[in-house]
């Protein structure tokens, strides 16, 4: 490990940056360099442009990935090379095109997860949308992460490092129990393939994809897919937004808020101004006739 490699993992340690995080940081400034085939320390803000123009219009890479890419870089150089830039000139930031997930309805959910044959999946998926949790979070989950006394869910060190609890389900429980009579886990609720360890999302998303083509499901259906339909019914159903981010732990309420623009109680509750107009003419008709 390089001496600035060594110092950039101490300085994303100290600032308490998640472990995935900090692998994708490094790695974006890994490639970085490689591209140049220069050490960062050698390279300032014509190297930064030219690897930023190469990542959209050579690699055309997603918004989002180059966005990872300039969040890594902005880390390096400020926090940890400590250049005094104006980072907004040097390492600029793209905007991001705002787009709405496509969201399953009730009955597709239902469809879907009676589709997953594994009990294993079909309780983490189960988990996933019951409760609104993120897949890395439900397959972190340990047994005694389920209190059936007080019917909640205690969700340990989600994104952004943070605890939270949800509700428990009846359904939910049932469907527990029943599976922990079969399987007996004892250190992860769901265990992988490897001795100790927990299954991996990927392996999650990959039933998914399998079941989402058996059904013939237009809709795409991920877990995360799950955890918006959640949401989306909940508030479909009454319930608050304030309540609704404290269950998907979410930081800011304005992330949370853009759910009210995928509710069917929120955007069709409005009638149409079509509606009026078709009234319009017969109207102008009875009135014709009269005067007739």
């Amino acid at each position: 490990m390089t001496p600035l490699r060594q110092r950039m993992t101490e300085d994303m340690r100290l600032r308490n940056l998640g472990l995935s995080t900090q692998r994708a940081y490094l790695q974006y400034v890994s490639q970085f360099a490689g591209h140049f085939h220069r050490s960062p320390e050698m390279l300032g803000p014509a190297e930064i442009r030219a690897f930023q123009l190469h990542l959209s219009r050579d690699r055309q890479l997603s918004a989002s990935s180059v966005g990872v890419t300039v969040a890594a870089l902005r880390f390096l150089y400020k926090v940890t090379l400590q250049r005094g830039w104006n980072l907004d000139d040097v390492i600029p930031t793209g905007r991001q095109p705002q787009r709405l997930p496509v969201i399953l309805s009730p009955q597709e959910v239902a469809g879907f997860l009676d589709a997953v044959g594994s009990l294993k999946h079909r309780v983490i998926l189960t988990v996933c949308y019951a409760a609104g949790l993120r897949i890395s979070e439900a397959v972190r989950l340990r047994p005694d992460a389920i209190d059936s006394q007080r019917m909640t869910i205690r969700v340990e060190q989600g994104k952004g490092q943070k605890d939270r609890y949800v509700m428990l389900s009846p359904r939910l429980l049932d469907l527990l129990r029943s599976y922990w009579r079969v399987t007996r886990p004892k250190d992860w609720l769901f265990p992988g393939d490897v001795a100790g360890q927990p299954i991996t999302p990927a392996a999650v998303e990959d039933v998914c994809r399998i079941v989402r083509r058996q059904c013939s499901t237009a809709k795409p259906v991920t877990p995360h897919a799950l955890r918006h339909a959640f949401a989306v019914h909940l508030l479909e159903s009454g319930a608050d937004l304030r309540t609704i981010r404290l269950l998907l732990g979410h930081r800011s309420l304005n992330t949370t808020a853009k759910y009210l623009r995928l509710a069917t109680s929120k955007v069709c509750a409005t009638a149409s101004p079509l509606d009026a107009l078709r009234a319009a003419p017969t109207i102008a008709a009875q009135a014709a006739c009269a005067l007739a």
